[in-house]
């Protein structure tokens, strides 16, 4: 029995609740953002194992996986901030949020720990940014997480900064680098890049 059913809500009605409530709202959304990206661009015979990581699961970092040509890709998903929305002659610009939903403790590549929200460099293969706002389509924008901008806050050292990601990220339409518009070559590029690592 789907939970619908089980609760005896109507569709309308679920949908007059999720409405109503923008920070629901803003959850389900993430979710649906993930599904549409799995269904839209890792639903073919490329990809194997297709794996959702639980959202508290601090080992590891990425909302999915999948094996591609024989390696195990980890994909971040993340949405625009709707507020952040605006459209602009030729298209339209934004951000997102790229960081982890609370503090934690990390330890750096230096050995040096802190707590942060930021994200690690290297902590996940690839981005993906949902890019509905962006006229209501179904578009994704990807990028390689070693491309992605660091932290710029003052907080943190210039030595601490390479190794964290930047916890909001502007994007535009049309995409500029590092995003591109579908994941190939950017896959095949990481799994090159993992082929050379177990070389060494």
């Amino acid at each position: 029995m789907g939970a619908v059913k089980e609760w005896g809500v109507t569709l309308e009605e679920i949908d007059g609740i999720v409405t109503a409530r923008p920070s629901l709202r803003g959850m389900l959304f993430g979710y649906v953002n993930e599904y549409k990206l799995a269904q839209i661009w890792f639903s073919d015979q490329r990809f194997t194992e297709l794996k959702k990581y639980d959202n508290h699961d601090r080992l590891h970092k990425g909302d999915i996986s999948f094996h591609y040509r024989g390696f195990e890709i980890s994909v971040e998903s993340k949405g625009l901030q709707t507020n952040s929305v605006r459209e602009v002659p030729g298209g339209y610009i934004g951000r997102f949020q790229c960081d982890a939903s609370d503090r934690r403790p990390i330890t750096l590549p230096n050995g040096e720990s802190l707590e942060t929200t930021c994200l690690l460099v290297g902590q996940f293969d690839l981005i993906a940014v949902g890019l509905f706002e962006f006229g209501k389509q179904w578009r994704f924008a990807f990028a390689k997480n070693k491309d992605l901008p660091r932290s710029a806050a003052r907080k943190y050292t210039p030595e601490q900064r390479q190794y964290l990601l930047a916890g909001t990220m502007d994007i535009t339409w049309p995409l500029k680098a590092p995003f591109e518009l579908e994941p190939f070559r950017l896959l095949d590029e990481i799994v090159e890049e993992k082929e050379s690592l177990l070389k060494m």
